[in-house]
């Protein structure tokens, strides 16, 4: 279900995410490779903001290749690393990306190619992260975990 527009997403112009959150494409490199196992070419990298309100979340899903994730501004995130299985692990590695260094909350955080993913806002703020995939990021790339 979409809700009212975030100011946020209104002022970066961004649309709703398949797997849930806001998005906008802010870069894709014109330079294009044919990646080994990859089903056609791809641009050299990708990049887009990505948001995510309260209650909102990023459901479990995989990128065939590498996505970093760059912490903007807002709350912090919890980002989880569920494995390269089938399915995601049942305890899942926690990453927190924020300011709060001293916290052990970090700016970035990769997500390994082809390792499942999810987050959600770890507070009460909305949180705004880049991620950054190389070889570029394309949807049929992107697996989306059923829901139940």
């Amino acid at each position: 279900m979409i809700e009212k527009m975030p100011e946020t997403a209104r002022l970066l112009q961004m649309s709703p995410h398949p797997e849930g959150g806001w998005y906008k494409e802010t870069w894709r490199s014109v330079t294009e490779m044919q990646p080994e196992g990859y089903p056609g070419r791809r641009s050299l990298c990708t990049a887009i903001y990505f948001l995510l309100t309260p209650g909102d979340e990023s459901r479990w899903h995989t990128v065939r290749s590498p996505e970093l994730w760059l912490w903007h501004r807002g709350g912090p995130l919890l980002l989880l690393l569920g494995g390269s299985g089938e399915r995601p692990e049942k305890d899942p590695t926690e990453v927190m990306l924020g300011p709060e260094l001293a916290s052990g909350q970090r700016p970035q955080a990769l997500v390994p190619a082809g390792h499942w993913q999810a987050a959600r806002p770890a507070g009460d703020e909305e949180v705004l992260v880049s991620c950054v995939v190389a070889p570029g990021f394309h949807f049929d790339d992107f697996q989306l975990l059923p829901d139940k």
